[in-house]
């Protein structure tokens, strides 16, 4: 599990994808002691940048991250996780996917309806 953690301030970029669809669900990063414990529980645990701390994807929410397969690149400093996700959606906008925008002349437009009001799941 040799992962090049000191490439960017000891982190990996973890790209989350469904194992199923295949549709990217979202983008997060991951210490060495994410990893093991993403290993460890079998559910995605990352690293929060803006909180200086671990979180498990769905704790607050419950919408986990069921683990099905790793992979890695060429260079050892991202992973590309496969997922079985729990629940309506992964981003906590409400949707399936964090990439619900799309760009059309040079604007983003919301490109898919919310699958979750996440008023009801963050404001308990």
């Amino acid at each position: 599990m040799d992962l090049d953690f000191k490439k960017s301030d000891g982190l990996v970029t973890a790209v989350i994808q469904h194992f199923e669809t295949k549709r990217v669900l979202m983008v997060g990063y991951m210490n060495e002691e994410s990893f093991r414990l993403t290993i460890e529980k079998g559910y995605a645990v990352f690293f929060s940048r803006s909180r200086q701390k671990l979180w498990l994807k769905g704790e607050s929410s419950g919408h986990k991250l069921i683990v099905k397969a790793i992979e890695t690149d060429c260079d050892q400093d991202a992973v590309l996780i496969f997922v079985d996700p729990v629940g309506p959606g992964v981003c906590h906008e409400g949707y399936e996917s964090c990439f619900f925008r799309s760009l059309s002349d040079d604007k983003w437009q919301i490109s898919e309806k919310q699958t979750y009001d996440p008023k009801v799941v963050y404001d308990k």
